[in-house]
């Protein structure tokens, strides 16, 4: 029996629990074969200053199962590099074709999401309908008729990892993962979405996540 292979793509700039949290479900699936997958084999740096390794290429992966695309500041850059040529070939086979945070926007940009619902960071959500796909709120969107699943921001790729791992095996396994891992947060603050943030949080998170590209410049709080 042939193992189902997940390739996680990688690119510069990345943030690292965008693809370190699908990874880190994903693995555990019986008979799954995890590729991280870049335009060159060796170490790829995150946001966070730490590297993942690629263990293939773009062009060494022509078929994978599963295709996981993390979002991330290096997202603009990404946008004209190899990875969107490399979407558009592999997608038309797999089984899923998924990504986290403005991850989509790759997706999209790729002609993977015209005319379907698809999540993203909140700060580029909007960003969505210039390039054909509709926005939607939901921490999770499963589009069944274009293969692909999209996740909000960063920790949302968690969410999309256990709901790809139940697709791809059972309830059960997928639950089992869950307790493998022991997802079962209980944050200490009621502010994980901009619909819950009171303004003074908005603020407060523009002036972390600016300097760090995890804002970008030109989202603004909504009034």
């Amino acid at each position: 029996m042939s193992k189902l292979q997940i390739a996680v793509a990688l690119y510069e700039g990345m943030t690292l629990l965008d693809a370190a949290g699908p990874i880190e479900v994903l693995r555990f699936l019986p008979d799954a074969r995890l590729e991280l997958v870049s335009a060159a084999t060796g170490p790829v740096r995150s946001d966070a200053r730490t590297d993942l390794v690629a263990t293939t290429t773009y062009d060494e992966c022509t078929s994978p199962d599963v295709v996981v695309v993390p979002g991330g500041p290096g997202t603009g850059e990404a946008l004209g590099g190899p990875l969107i040529g490399w979407l558009r070939q592999v997608h038309p086979t797999t089984t899923w074709t998924t990504s986290v945070c403005s991850g989509s926007l790759l997706l999209a940009h790729a002609g993977l999401l015209e005319g379907a619902p698809a999540a993203s960071h909140f700060a580029v959500l909007d960003l969505l309908p210039q390039l054909g796909a509709t926005p939607s709120h939901e921490r999770v969107v499963v589009d069944e008729a274009h293969h692909v699943m999209t996740a909000a921001g960063v920790s949302s790729g968690i969410d999309m990892a256990l709901v790809l791992a139940e697709r791809l095996s059972d309830a059960t396994t997928a639950q089992a993962i869950q307790l493998v891992t022991e997802y079962d947060p209980h944050p200490p603050h009621d502010s994980g979405s901009l619909a819950k943030a009171s303004a003074d949080v908005v603020r407060r998170a523009v002036e972390l996540g600016r300097p760090h590209g995890a804002i970008p410049e030109f989202w603004e709080p909504p009034a």
